[in-house]
């Protein structure tokens, strides 16, 4: 009687397949650098002095109703838009997807080399130059593996739940400020500023006679574990050979940041220290335990189409006078100087950011939002940079979806977007924000728009 009703079901999903007619295909580059190249994530320069774990460039290609799209997912910082648009290039040389219809998502790893050419850490060094100058073609040569690898294929989704390890890293504080990161048990602290996002969105792509190909997995919290002079893709490493373990060692794990401009990992109320290889390990296996106890309640996604959409969407640029444009240049000239003494971190900060405010001469950003929905029941929207976690929560909210997933720091990345309150209360993601007031509602708004506009295509053809 098990054998029957398995037969019956595995029957009824291959038949959905073939309905669908989706064919996936997956596959993951290696991207790590040589050692001694500079490494990002910090407001000073550093060189890897070795590799812990590689890092890779891991792609998923669906087809479905004629038309194909790509995710990739990068152990890396963050996606500077022109390594975005080369990338594309490529990728509409070697596969027969438009560029147009690819997400390049980072994991922002704290422990991956400089890719910023305009970066003061690094960023126009020989080591990094060369790095970023053939990081477009293994870009896409992961997604050319994996467009050749296409076959039948049967996709399932779920949504998990994990609290225990983000927390929000804003803080009411007793002096009536609102802190960042303000330290462990730090009695000053009355009560967090914000959320977390605890859903763990599970997409598995299997062929119709349950073969592994990959699985999608996404979660809001930043990631900065190591901190230790290593190449590593941190966290995700450890989730993605748990997932191996259990699936297959070929199984591709495409691991995409949520929105998490304000969450980290790090527990106030925990007295021990959450940092290093052990905890990026601990992260990964609880993560990866989630993945698991989903699993039995995936469901079949009804695939019979791929579409994709985008919009560019102009932000204003942060406000700022003559007078931080004289405090900006005098900053910048002490953090050039080897002289000592080093300017204050949050000082470093506004500094930088006035530089690149002042470069856009008054023009605003431009930033693309992208959906990528497969039939009317799932869909990826892209964001271009760290979000405030309330921005994603307002987008799955209003998504007429069943399940959407957000990547942050896809297709461009232009540092922090906080949400409209937290422009008020200050502190350093605000400090840092080259964008004003209200950049992150229009996101949320171009992004709900897009989302609408798919689903309704997807139900008008059903």
């Amino acid at each position: 009687m098990r054998f029957s009703l398995f037969f019956a079901t595995l029957t009824l999903l291959t038949a959905t397949a073939r309905s669908g007619e989706v064919r996936v295909g997956a596959a993951a580059v290696p991207i790590t650098p040589a050692a001694g190249i500079p490494m990002a994530g910090y407001y000073s320069e550093r060189g890897a002095q070795g590799i812990h774990d590689d890092l890779y460039a891991r792609a998923v290609v669906i087809e479905a109703g004629g038309r194909s799209a790509a995710m990739v997912a990068l152990d890396l910082i963050s996606t500077p838009r022109d390594l975005v648009e080369q990338t594309r290039k490529e990728i509409e040389k070697s596969t027969q997807i438009r560029g147009a219809d690819v997400l390049i998502s980072a994991t922002h790893s704290h422990t991956g080399p400089v890719i910023d050419r305009e970066s003061p850490f690094g960023g126009q060094s020989d080591r990094v130059v060369a790095y970023l100058d053939t990081l477009p073609s293994k870009i896409a040569e992961a997604v050319r593996l994996a467009e050749s690898k296409k076959a039948p294929a049967i996709v399932r989704a779920a949504v998990g739940h994990e609290d225990s390890i983000a927390f929000n890293r804003r803080f009411h504080m007793t002096d009536g400020s609102v802190g960042w990161n303000p330290g462990k048990l730090n009695p000053r602290i009355l009560k967090t500023a914000g959320t977390i996002d605890p859903e763990v969105p599970v997409v598995d792509f299997a062929t119709p006679d349950g073969l592994p190909i990959a699985i999608a997995v996404n979660y809001a919290v930043h990631l900065d574990n190591i901190g230790a002079p290593e190449i590593s893709a941190d966290m995700p490493a450890t989730l993605a050979r748990q997932l191996a373990d259990f699936r297959g060692r070929d199984v591709v794990t495409l691991y995409s940041t949520g929105c998490c401009g304000d969450v980290n990992h790090i527990d106030v109320r925990w007295r021990e220290p959450q940092r290093g290889f052990a905890n990026a390990s601990r992260m990964g296996t609880i993560l990866a335990a989630e993945v698991l106890r989903t699993w039995p309640r995936l469901e079949p996604v009804r695939a019979d189409a791929v579409r994709v959409r985008s919009t560019m969407v102009n932000l204003p640029l942060a406000t700022i006078d003559q007078a931080d444009i004289e405090r900006s240049q005098e900053i910048l000239r002490q953090m050039q100087s080897p002289k000592p003494p080093r300017p204050k971190f949050l000082d470093q900060v506004d500094a930088l950011k006035v530089r690149d405010v002042v470069a856009r001469k008054g023009h605003p950003i431009p930033v693309e939002v992208q959906v990528i929905a497969v039939g009317d029941e799932l869909a990826w929207v892209s964001l271009p940079g760290e979000i405030f976690v309330e921005l994603g929560l307002a987008i799955k909210q209003d998504s007429p979806f069943r399940r959407t997933i957000i990547a942050e720091l896809a297709n461009g990345a232009i540092g922090y977007i906080p949400s409209r309150r937290a422009y008020a209360q200050g502190n350093y993601e605000v400090i840092s924000a080259r964008c004003g007031e209200g950049s992150g509602e229009r996101l949320v708004d171009a992004a709900v728009r897009l989302l609408k506009e798919l689903h309704a295509e997807a139900t008008a053809a059903r």
